[in-house]
């Protein structure tokens, strides 16, 4: 099956396991080839062992685990914010329920591109501005398209001048249930335009900013969103 190809794309190239710099919990595309077609699924890491094995969670299928027997040939793909990698594995161990989850086969070859920016996927997410020094009152805006690295919001109010730092707050739906998690980002402005109808009245403002120091649960829970929507809505990448 063939990676997923957008005109952000460098040439494929292998990685080293370290260099997708992987976190706990990023959200992977689990495959499976029992069929002429491949057949997609998700799944969650949850740890591994060097050179060992990887530790995922039991791929769900209509609420119910998929059926994995031991020694069963399986791709994983794995988009890391830059970088989107594939890699073969098998199946050395599952554990049922209630556990529910694999050990896979630690990868020897990894093949994948790079990204040449970090994608942004449209978003329609409320948010507010929140000034770090307390200075000013808080703002509330839009996200209208958010990456790992950074945001465009928009607001009725322009920030402060000399305000071109703050706190970003808004709320992203962690799998594999959708439990709300408040995220806060400390944000730099990077641009600013103004909104404006068809009749060319200002509507707003809106602005670039890049992301700083941004919890690590956090930029996987960015890293998810941006990869589903690579792999199944690539008409809300940017």
């Amino acid at each position: 099956m063939s990676e997923p190809q957008t005109e952000h794309e460098l040439k494929p190239q292998e990685f080293e396991f370290e260099s997708m710099h992987l976190q706990v919990g990023v959200r992977l595309q689990f495959i499976t080839h029992r069929t002429l077609k491949p057949v997609q699924h998700f799944s969650t890491l949850i740890g591994w062992l060097k050179d060992e094995y990887l530790i995922v969670k039991m791929p769900m299928d209509s609420g119910a685990p998929i059926a994995l027997v031991e020694g069963e040939r399986v791709t994983i793909r794995v988009f890391s914010g830059i970088h989107v990698c594939s890699f073969a594995c098998t199946v050395e161990r599952v554990f049922g329920r209630p556990l529910s989850y694999l050990h896979i086969s630690f990868p020897r070859t990894i093949q994948g591109t790079s990204l040449r920016t970090a994608i942004r996927v449209k978003v329609d997410i409320p948010a507010r501005i929140v000034p770090v020094n307390g200075a000013a009152a808080a703002a509330d805006c839009l996200l209208t398209n958010l990456s790992v690295s950074g945001a465009r919001i928009e607001s009725q109010k322009s920030l402060p001048q000399d305000e071109d730092e703050f706190d970003l707050e808004f709320v992203l739906l962690a799998p594999p249930n959708n439990q709300e998690v408040r995220v806060r980002a400390r944000s730099t402005v990077r641009n600013i335009s103004a909104l404006s109808t068809a009749a060319e009245q200002a509507e707003g403002f809106a602005y670039g900013v890049q992301f700083s120091g941004l919890n690590p649960a956090h930029y996987t829970l960015l890293q998810n969103l941006t990869y589903e929507a690579l792999l199944a809505d690539r008409q809300k990448i940017v």
